[in-house]
């Protein structure tokens, strides 16, 4: 593998602060102890929740974030469906959720804020906090941090 650890990254939500070992596969950082999709969203379990975000690779490739459609709390999502949408000066990007379940909170800085996204993808530019209906089956679908770095090691070698 062509990764390299680099760093620890802090993670400070609701002031909880927890520190992740950052990796990093050409020129995008991947946060170990997380899961990720093949659309390149991260979810993070905390207290049987689970809060959403795009990774650092996602970000890079929209560029300037300028608007982020975020679903309200109480929205029935489906794992792998679509969810809301991530507007850069360059696309837009649909959001995949890596998990069943419903939105208990919704990132309203990004309302005001949308360049969170691009500063700290795995920090205040989450997106959703979700509460699993499904979690078990869910995660046997998602990527572990290795299988995302693989994954992301092929997606840049063709890219």
């Amino acid at each position: 593998m062509n990764s390299e650890h680099i760093a620890k990254y802090a993670i400070d939500s609701c002031q909880l602060r927890l520190e992740y070992s950052v990796l990093k596969v050409a020129d995008s950082e991947i946060l170990e102890g997380l899961y990720y999709t093949r659309e390149h969203e991260w979810m993070k379990l905390e207290d049987k929740m689970c809060r959403i975000g795009i990774t650092d690779y996602a970000q890079k490739s929209l560029h300037e974030v300028v608007y982020v459609d975020l679903p309200n709390a109480g929205k029935t999502l489906t794992q792998g469906a679509t969810f809301g949408t991530v507007e850069s000066v360059k696309a837009v990007s649909e959001l995949y959720s890596p998990v069943a379940g419903e939105v208990v909170e919704r990132n309203e800085k990004l309302v005001e804020s949308p360049e969170l996204v691009n500063q700290e993808p795995y920090g205040a530019g989450w997106i959703v906090i979700v509460k699993p209906s499904h979690l078990p089956d869910d995660l046997k679908a998602l990527l572990s941090t290795e299988g995302y770095m693989r994954f992301l090691e092929e997606v840049t070698k063709k890219g």
